[in-house]
């Protein structure tokens, strides 16, 4: 793997430094210092505010919005337009900075919610294809605030940076999962009387998530802004619409080159592929026949729970390359045991009543690892790039999430069983190679 270690050395000092501390300001400003940990407090209770909201939502698409399937096709053109806005995603971070990139984000996630309100082709579609453009760029500028925030953290406190970084995205994630367990209470409390297939009682609660995404909006400026790499530069008026459109292609064709985004691609669109087989076949054909319509929502806050759990608790074990191999090997392993146990109950035709809130629990695990370590794994592997592996990260997240939402309806739940085992098999196996060699190749530049 030539091309790799070439590609390793280049960042090798960068490795080394990791490892020993960094020198620093002998006087560093206190209060510059707090504001790296308040601006992840800040950052992850506004995404907590505004996904509480849109996470309830998208699992009541498909049950409130059913006529001609106007929810589930949505949802569909929702992560078509989310995979074709991330390819370009990293220039509008950029061009706005990642603190304006995160409240313009916001705005896609109020308009979807309102179009609820009064939910029609000419409604719905328009505020899907939008959110798709919101929703890149608001994670591209999630990822790059939130490692730009750890690196700055790491050097003012002369801390290890990838502890660091896995650190904040351990609270960030765990904020995060935790939407929803918070969102699918406020449904249940809304909509406790049994309203959920009424006007008023839907708008009610729609009312209820517009008044939580506006005051996660308010609460995004309220984050530091913070510059990194070429932001500045990229900011300058002086650096044109074609520099910034050359650059981006260059960022893609150079990144898509890259030998380390290669071998994280199958594992990122697993992470896609399982988030999506939780929200568009479990709740369907695993959940609703053994609890029923009601309790969806109470698997989903356990899947909620037990998913923000894990990722402060992986989050709190990432020190490096070696702590990010074990962790996801364990939420590999659990998911592989959630997916065997569905194919034996298929099998047998059992499903006991606490089964799906053991999967469930189960399944919140291995997203947790998932979302944690390859946030914290792009983080420290493109130092020089984080805009363009950010956003490669949602292109294929996203583009295995739209294929599941349009195909569910088209492929049974044990042949769907059997490509998930099957992708999480291939997708481990590029990221073992994947680590080993990134390993090997730093060993080999330090010796």
């Amino acid at each position: 793997m030539a091309t790799l270690r070439a590609i390793v050395n280049s960042e090798a000092i960068d490795s080394r430094d990791e490892e020993s501390p960094l020198v620093v300001d002998n006087s560093p400003v206190e209060a510059t210092k707090k504001n790296h940990a308040r601006d992840v407090h800040i950052l992850s209770s506004a995404f907590l505010l505004i996904f509480l909201a849109y996470g309830a939502a998208q699992n009541l698409e498909s049950t409130i919005n059913t006529e001609e399937d106007l929810g589930t096709t949505s949802l569909g053109i929702l992560y078509l337009s989310f995979t074709f806005f991330s390819l370009v995603a990293s220039m509008v971070v950029r061009r706005l900075g990642s603190k304006n990139a995160l409240i313009l984000g916001t705005t896609g996630y109020w308009l979807f919610i309102a179009a609820n309100l009064k939910p029609t082709w000419y409604t719905m579609v328009p505020a899907s294809l939008y959110l798709g453009f919101a929703a890149s760029i608001i994670w591209v500028g999630q990822g790059t605030y939130l490692t730009s925030t750890a690196r700055s953290h790491a050097k003012d406190y002369n801390l290890h940076e990838a502890t660091v970084i896995g650190s904040f995205n351990g609270e960030f994630w765990g904020m995060f999962a935790s939407h929803q367990f918070v969102g699918n209470l406020i449904s249940l409390a809304v909509l406790r009387d049994g309203t959920g297939g009424s006007t008023s009682g839907t708008m009610l609660l729609f009312v209820v998530f517009l008044c939580s995404m506006t005051l996660g909006t308010i609460l995004m400026c309220f984050l530091s802004k913070r510059n990194h790499n070429r932001e500045d530069e990229l900011l300058d008026p002086s650096f044109g619409l074609c520099s910034t459109a050359i650059s981006l292609l260059k960022s893609l064709t150079t990144l898509l080159t890259d030998v380390r985004i290669l071998l994280m691609i199958p594992l990122i669109t697993y992470s896609g592929l399982q988030q999506a087989f939780v929200w568009a076949e479990f709740t369907k054909d695993i959940v609703t026949p053994a609890l029923g319509v009601s309790g969806v929502g109470g698997a989903m806050a356990v899947y909620g729970a037990f998913d923000a759990i894990c990722s402060v608790a992986a989050g709190r074990l990432t020190s490096g390359l070696t702590s990010i191999t074990w962790i996801v090997s364990g939420g590999a392993f659990i998911q592989a045991i959630v997916f065997l146990w569905l194919l034996l109950m298929l099998t047998s035709g059992v499903l006991g009543f606490m089964s799906p809130l053991l999967m469930a629990a189960m399944l919140g695990i291995g997203d947790g690892v998932f979302n944690t370590q390859l946030n914290a794994l792009i983080g420290m592997l493109f130092k020089h790039d984080m805009e363009g592996a950010f956003a490669q990260l949602k292109v294929w997240q996203s583009a295995s999430i739209a294929v599941v939402f349009f195909l569910s309806t088209f492929i049974s739940l044990k042949a769907m069983l059997v490509v998930m085992l099957a992708a999480l098999c291939l997708s481990y196996a590029g990221f073992l190679f994947l680590t080993l060699k990134v390993e090997k190749a730093f060993s080999f530049s330090s010796s």
